[in-house]
This record gives C-alpha cells, structure tokens and sequence, in this order.
C-alpha cells in the first residue's frame, strides 16, 4: 500500500501557503457543521509474566507519554500506529470526522505495568469519553500481551470500561502486535481487530492505517465491520516465525490475497507472546469482513489451518556462550568485513526481562576477552557505584544478578572506565576488561539499534562480537555490519524453549506441551 500521500490537511495548508505567496488573503477553512468525533488513544507495552520488575511511569516516559493536543505532531513524525491512523481519517474522512486526541502511553516491553499508573492511563481515557457531547467511533492501539500487576488481561478490562460508556453499537477499533494473545473478553468487545503483519515488525504506520480506513468506513456507514476470531491450542511452532521466510511467508500471501476478496476488510494473525502466563495464551486468527460473518469465519479458520501444518517446523540452533566465542574465533574473514552478533535469546530485553544476564559476560572474561566485544547490562547498583569514579579510572564491581534471581547469578568484573555519561538510559559507563566493552546503565538496553552503540563512540567496524538482546529486528537493523548470527541461549526468563519456562496458568491441552491432533 503506497504511504506517499498529500493528506487533507497538508493539502489545504499547500494552499493557503501559495494564496499568501500572492499577496492574498487565505481562504476560509471549509467548516463541518456537524463532524463525527473519534477518540484516539495509545497504551501499549508487552509484558514477561516471567521478570520481578514492575513496568513504571519511567519506563513509559522513557518510550513515550504525551497527552491532549501534543500527541498530533509526535503521532504523524514517529510513523507508527497514531501516525497511520491519522493519515487514513485524512484520506478516507472526508474532512468530516474530528479527532480528540487522548494519551500516547508506549513503553519497551518489560516486566507487568504498575497497577497504580494503569488506572491512571485508563481514567484519563474513560473521563475523555466522556466530556464529550457524543462520541462516534474509538481506535486505541494496544500491543495485546500487556500485564498488570493484581490483574489479567487489562486490555480487555479498558475495552470493557468503554462499553459501559458508549454502549454496543459505537463502532470501537483496536490495533494489537503481531505477538498479541487475543482474550475473548476482547473479541466480544472490539469492533474489529488488527494486527502487524512482519516480524520483524515493520508494518507499524500500515496498521494504523488499516484501522483507520475501516473505521472512518464504519462511522461513516460504508461498512459494517463483523469479526471471526479463532483461539488456537498452539504455543510454540513456524520455526523462527518471520514473515518473510518459510513456513509464515505463505501465510502472509495467502492473507493478503483473501484481502483481494470482495467484502475483506483485514486479516490477522497472532502467534503469541510465549512469555505471557495467561489462561488464554495461545495463537489467534482473526478475519474482519464488511457485514459477512459466515465468511470471516471461512478465512480466519483457513488462517489457522495453515498455521496449525506449520507447527512441527523447528526453531534455529542455538549454541552455549562458549560455543559462540568459538564459533566467532573461527569465522576470522567475517570479522574482518563486520562482526559476529550474539543474540542473547534468554535475556531479551525487547520480551521483558530485565537485562542484567551475566552468562555471555562471564564466558567472555574466560574465554574471550582477546577479542574486541560490546555488550550491554542493566544495573543501578553498580552504574552508580562507578559513576562515583573519574574516566581512566580502575574499578572492580559485582553486576547482575540483582532482579532475576532465579536464572542468573552477580559476577565481579574488574576493568577501567572508558566512557561516563547521562544516555536515555539513565545514567550510563563503558567498563573495559581487555577487548570487552560492557556498558552499564540504570535501564535496559536491548540494543536492537545501532545507535545504542555508536551514540557511545563505540564503532561496530571495530568489534568481533557484539551482543543484542533482541529476538528480531536487529536481523535487519544490523545488516550493515552482521557478517554471522549466533543465538546464543543461557539460563533465563525468556528462553524460547516453552518447556524450560515455569508456566502455572496457561490452558491445557496445547500443543506442544501436549499432544493434540488439532488446534480448535
């Protein structure tokens, strides 16, 4: 779907820029009398049931948390949901419905949020609701894998409050993460759902737009949006579940086709966060036709089908800390033209753990610290200790091992300080042992970005290993520099091995916990 658009408003300000370029006066605005009103708010984050850190403000704060007016020009500048979102009003609103912008509340994925800031999001939408006069449609983009502490599945508690609001015929729109776990509360609840189509995930600003073209269709009363939604008995299958490889890649086509049909409005599919110990946990399909239930049925279940044959793909190999450093030792020419990452897959940060593993260091200090290497770990204790010293300085400090203590162990580390300074990660240093580079700030660092690396002089050209702790997109974002990828898999709270993971709550039978003959 081509995203270059000149949007209504960009029109209109094109010209009266050209009528004040003549002299002239600009025309009046062309007024609405009576414009249809669609609240927008955001409140994503993606919980790790696993990880004892709560979720905070801070962490919000330190994504993204704007209110009222503001939203506008950070929604349309970030291009992710919001921004897609409001270009669809743009094109397919006719100039007739009127936004209120609400809260842009998105963290990193962490820990469950703090049950004090929810009901704060929350209050602040349901009393936006209702200061108005009459409210025609909602779109609230979620991520669909959110926790609160003392609660399950908030996003449907916040769609719940809604309704009580608005009642059962507003038409309500929500856009979820390709990772969501779809509850029932939310499918009785919402309108239609929609969901990214990429992992990597990539499709942000599209699915917004795709959620605001179906509902600026419903408020308008071009469409009747009605949803099927499929609950699978699978956790865990595809291999490494991206959309541009076997076996998801024919999925995604097949779902873009069924698109193609007459009266498909969206198709989704939901291979769940497996990190999240729910009740419902569990892959989910979902179809949003205009008007045909009996269709979307047909299209969500040909989803799942398709799904349910891929279950028995395995996932990649994946090697001890030892077994990289042996692995990167040994690829010498692909050290030279890059670097070898280390995907840290039982302490990825961008699945909510706390970042503060110590297993990739220690084997390191033991067995690599020859080679130039960058990794990063979250600790405040030992960030502040070390802040107390000048750069150049030696330091010898016990890191990690503070917030999962289940999984991980503190290990002390000796080495000089090479870099000391306030990052978006609070405060932050480089410790130097021989090649290792470790870098140690007050919240976690995913480094799924370059930047979060170079913004600290550290160059990539110059590693031999660089650790991410990130499952997918730094697949794409380290291209440039990615000459081996090893995952590297270790004790901890987001192993991708579901058997290794202590779930007390999840439904049973499910595949592949247990074996079933079917997903239905």
């Amino acid at each position: 779907m081509n995203r270059f658009r000149f949007s209504g408003t960009l029109c209109m300000m094109l010209v009266i820029a050209a009528a004040c370029g003549k002299g002239e006066s600009p025309a009046p605005a062309v007024r609405v009398e009576n414009p249809k009103t669609v609240i927008m708010a955001e409140f994503l984050q993606e919980t790790n049931s696993f990880s004892p850190v709560l979720t905070t403000e801070r962490n919000f704060r330190a994504g993204s948390l704007l209110y009222g007016e503001e939203i506008f020009r950070a929604a349309r500048a970030a291009k992710l949901e919001l921004g897609g979102f409001l270009d669809a009003i743009d094109e397919h609103g006719g100039g007739t419905i009127r936004i209120v912008p609400v809260v842009k509340a998105r963290s990193m994925s962490g820990g469950p949020v703090e049950r004090q800031f929810y009901e704060r999001v929350k209050k602040t939408i349901i009393d936006a609701v209702k200061a108005e006069k009459k409210v025609d449609g909602i779109y609230i983009a979620m991520h669909g894998a959110m926790g609160v502490e003392g609660m399950r599945d908030p996003e449907g508690d916040l769609l719940e409050a809604l309704r009580a609001i608005v009642g059962p015929a507003i038409p309500v729109g929500v856009s979820f993460d390709l990772h969501a776990s779809v509850t029932r509360k939310r499918a009785q609840l919402a309108s239609f759902i929609v969901g990214y189509r990429t992992n990597p995930h990539r499709d942000h600003f599209d699915t917004g737009f795709k959620a605001g073209e179906i509902l600026a269709g419903a408020v308008l009363g071009r469409v009747k949006p009605v949803m099927a939604v499929n609950k699978m008995k699978l956790l865990k299958g595809g291999g490494m579940n991206i959309d541009f490889l076997s076996p998801f890649r024919a999925i995604f086509s097949r779902m873009r086709e069924m698109e193609k049909s007459e009266g498909a409005l969206a198709m989704s599919f939901f291979p769940v966060h497996i990190w999240l110990d729910d009740p419902e946990l569990g892959y989910s399909t979902i179809a949003v036709t205009d008007g045909n239930l009996d269709n979307a049925k047909k299209l969500a279940d040909e989803i799942a089908q398709m799904a349910w044959e891929a279950r028995d793909v395995p996932q990649p190999e994946a090697y001890t800390p030892e077994q990289g450093i042996e692995i990167a030792r040994g690829k010498w020419l692909a050290r030279k033209l890059g670097t070898v990452v280390f995907c840290d897959v039982a302490d990825a940060v961008g699945t909510g753990t706390p970042g503060e593993s110590t297993w990739i260091l220690r084997a390191l200090v033991e067995k690599g610290s020859d080679l130039v290497s960058y990794l990063a770990m979250r600790d405040e204790v030992a960030v502040r200790e070390a802040w107390g010293s000048d750069v150049g300085a030696e330091v010898s400090l016990k890191v990690g091992g503070r917030l999962d203590l289940k999984y991980n162990k503190p290990f002390e580390y000796r080495g000089k300080i090479v870099y000391k300074n306030e990052t978006a990660f609070g405060k932050t240093v480089i410790v130097k042992h021989g090649g290792i580079h470790l870098v140690i700030a007050e919240l976690p660092i995913a480094a799924d970005q370059t930047s979060h690396y170079t913004d600290l002089g550290l160059s990539l050209w110059k590693a031999d290993i660089v650790v991410v702790k990130n499952l997918f997109p730094f697949r794409y974002r380290y291209l440039l520099y990615n000459r081996k990828t090893v995952d590297v898999l270790t004790p901890g709270i987001s192993s991708i091995d579901v058997f290794a993971l202590g779930y007390t709550k999840v439904p049973r039978p499910i595949y592949p916990l247990d074996k079933i003959d079917t997903w239905r």
